[in-house]
Order: C-alpha cells, then sequence, then structure tokens
C-alpha cells in the first residue's frame, strides 16, 4: 500500500522577500501567475522581482484600531528608506492578536502580502496584509537592514538578464543607481 501523502499535493508558501519601504512605495505592477482563481499574486519590485510575501522590520511607529463590528489594525513601520503601511485584520487572526499586544513605538518584524490599490483619484498605494507580527530588538533591525540591502544590491546586478527584472523595465523607469544609494544610505544608518 502506498503512502497517502504521496498522493497528497503539498504547498510550499511563497519566501518571503527582503524590501525597503522606499522600494515597495513606488511598485504599482501587479499580476496574478495563472488563471486558477487560487493562483498567487505577485507585486513587481522596481528592481526586477517579484513577491507574493515581504518580510519587514522596523520600528512600529503608530497604531490604529478600526471598525465597529470587523475590527482591524492599521500600524504603521518604518524603515531608513521609508514607512510602510500594514493591517492585520480578523482574516489574519494571529497577527491580530500579536498586534493587540503591542504598544509603539517597538521595533517589529512582520511577515505579509503586499497588495496594490489604486484610489479614485489614480493615486496607487502599496500596503502589506500581515501574517505574523513580532516584537524584536534593535540587533534584529540591523541584521535585517544589511539583509535587505544585499537583496537590493543583488536584485540590482542581475537586473535586465532575468525575465523578471525584464519585464520591470518595461513597467518601471527604474535608475539603479536610485536603488544602490537607497541600500548604501540604508546600511549607513545603522551600526553593528
Amino acid at each position: 500500500m502506498q503512502s497517502e501523502s504521496r498522493f497528497t499535493p503539498r504547498y510550499q508558501r511563497e519566501p518571503a522577500r527582503r524590501v525597503f519601504a522606499a522600494e515597495l512605495r513606488e511598485a504599482h505592477y501587479h499580476f496574478k501567475d495563472g488563471e486558477d482563481e487560487k493562483s498567487p499574486t505577485y507585486v513587481l519590485l522596481p528592481t526586477g522581482e517579484r513577491c507574493n510575501r515581504v518580510l519587514i522590520i522596523g520600528s512600529m511607529t503608530q497604531k490604529e484600531k478600526r471598525g465597529d463590528q470587523n475590527i482591524f489594525y492599521q500600524i504603521r513601520v518604518s524603515d531608513p528608506t521609508g514607512t510602510f503601511f500594514v493591517s492585520a485584520s480578523s482574516f489574519q487572526q494571529e497577527a491580530m492578536t500579536q498586534v493587540s499586544k503591542i504598544d509603539p513605538p517597538a521595533f517589529v518584524a512582520v511577515v505579509g502580502k503586499p497588495s496594490v490599490y489604486e484610489a479614485p483619484d489614480g493615486r496607487v498605494f502599496v500596503s502589506v496584509r500581515a501574517e505574523s507580527v513580532t516584537v524584536v530588538d534593535k540587533e534584529m533591525r540591523n541584521c535585517w537592514v544589511l539583509d535587505a540591502a544585499e537583496s537590493t544590491l543583488k536584485r540590482l546586478e542581475t537586473f535586465g538578464t532575468t525575465e523578471d527584472s525584464k519585464l520591470a523595465g518595461e513597467h518601471y523607469a527604474t535608475n539603479l543607481d536610485v536603488y544602490r544609494r537607497m541600500a548604501y544610505e540604508a546600511l549607513a544608518q545603522i551600526t553593528i
């Protein structure tokens, strides 16, 4: 008799990409990879990588509880390049519970899904729907800045050679020097 697990489909979560707030804020191209209703959706970063999940670490500077029946939290998390807008609702019960227990200011690690929204006036916003939110220390934040800078610089090195970076080149007028400078300026703000 064969093992049942052989026939059970295995789902793997997308790896969480390290991206600075300044780059995620510029992302506006998003797409679905497949025709199925449950096909993953991606945000294409201007430096040329698709991301379905992100890992961000920064200082939670603001927390706001909203809604009467459908309660959710909106928080702001700042890294050395800017601010992420993060939400946690009852659809992510674990994240919402975690956020409810954290008071700003605090360093937090957030794993979540980026989403692109277009306002009626045409402005585009990117926010992160939290899957988990954890309090971390300054050393962890500094390590994340190193990782995010390294990831950014690696994407810049391969820009124009991968399918995603070619696609980014078509949709963004990516100035590689801007993102290179962003990474180095972020590194200059930390001490290890």
